[in-house]
This record gives structure tokens, C-alpha cells and sequence, in this order.
């Protein structure tokens, strides 16, 4: 499966609670979406959180969405957690498990997750990482967008506007389709 690799595109330290710094996390591969793509993306995107999370424009939508609701630490922690599950190098693990847990966990955190058991990770663990020492909090986090916000986000102005703008685009463009066959069947 191919994430948005959110977390990797971020420079050590440049998280904070302040605003500006969390707009430098990217919002996918930068790739342009063609119309006929998107409009697949929000039908795929009702379908479940996996599908939205794995498109960089599902990821952005909601993040917006999570952003009006002042919750939008949950999706970056998950991305965070993706991404680091993916490093290989041991010393680039420890500063990565070090700024998730400084960013999203500590109590001091500038952007703090609300999980059960945190209280327990302490930062004794940051100094022998493995990939999966955030799994249960990060699946604490993913039941709790599942449950709560991704199913008020199906509901949103922004997604069903989002929704809407594909389908008016997919008509035009099956309207413009029409039109040629039509052009090509009376010029022949």
C-alpha cells in the first residue's frame, strides 16, 4: 500500500503548535490529479479511512476538515507513525522516535495526542527504538478518527462540496466524451 509519506518531508524540529510550522508538512507526492482521478477519490474515500489515508488528497481534505475541529494532531501523529515504521538506520530511528514522542506525547507536547497509556511510554524507550512502539497508539488514534471524525467528515460541507465538484466535472467531461463521438460519427 503507498502512503502519503508525510512525515519524511518534514524537517527535524520544524513541528510546533504554531500553525505556520505545521503547513511545511506536504500534502503528498506533488504529482498533479487528473479530474478522472479525483472523481474517484471521494467515492473511494467514503468507502473507508484506509482508502482516504491513502490518498494524498484524501490525506489534505481531511486534514483540513481535522484542522476546523482542532484535531488535526491525529492524522499527523498516524502519518508520523507510518513513516516511521519505514526507517531502516537505527540513529535516524532514535531521532524520529524521539521528535514523535516530543511533538505528539510528551506533556509537554506541542501538538499532543489524547491516547490511553502514554503516561507509560516514557522517553527511556526512545533510546532502543524498533518500528513498532507506537503501534497501539497509533491504533488507538485510527479507531478514534474511524469512529468520530471520519464519519463527520463524509458529512462535512467541505467533503460533500469536494463531492460535488467531482461529479460536475465527470459530467462535463462525459458531456465533451459524447460530443466527439457524436463530431466523429456525422463527420466520416
Amino acid at each position: 500500500m503507498a502512503r502519503a509519506s508525510l512525515w519524511a518531508s518534514v524537517s527535524p524540529g520544524s513541528y510546533s503548535s504554531n500553525t505556520e510550522k505545521m503547513e511545511n508538512i506536504h500534502d503528498g507526492d506533488g504529482t498533479p490529479s487528473s479530474s478522472h482521478q479525483t472523481v474517484k477519490g471521494t467515492a473511494k474515500w467514503a468507502t473507508s479511512l484506509e482508502n482516504l489515508l491513502e490518498d494524498p488528497e484524501g490525506i489534505k481534505r481531511f486534514r483540513e476538515f481535522l484542522k476546523k475541529e482542532f484535531s488535526e494532531e491525529n492524522v499527523l501523529f498516524w502519518l508520523a507513525c507510518e513513516d516511521f515504521k519505514k526507517i531502516q538506520d537505527k540513529k535516524q530511528m532514535q531521532e524520529k522516535a524521539k521528535d514523535i514522542y516530543m511533538t505528539f506525547l510528551s506533556s509537554k507536547a506541542s501538538s499532543q495526542v489524547n491516547v490511553e497509556g502514554q503516561s507509560r511510554l516514557n522517553e527511556k524507550i526512545l533510546e532502543e527504538p524498533h518500528p513498532l512502539m507506537f503501534q497501539k497508539l497509533q491504533d488507538q488514534i485510527f479507531n478514534l478518527m474511524k469512529y468520530d471524525s471520519y464519519s463527520r467528515f463524509l458529512k462535512s460541507d467541505l467533503f460533500l462540496k469536494h463531492k460535488r465538484t467531482e461529479e460536475e466535472e465527470e459530467d462535463a467531461s462525459d458531456s465533451q466524451t459524447v460530443a466527439k463521438r457524436a463530431s466523429r460519427i456525422y463527420n466520416t
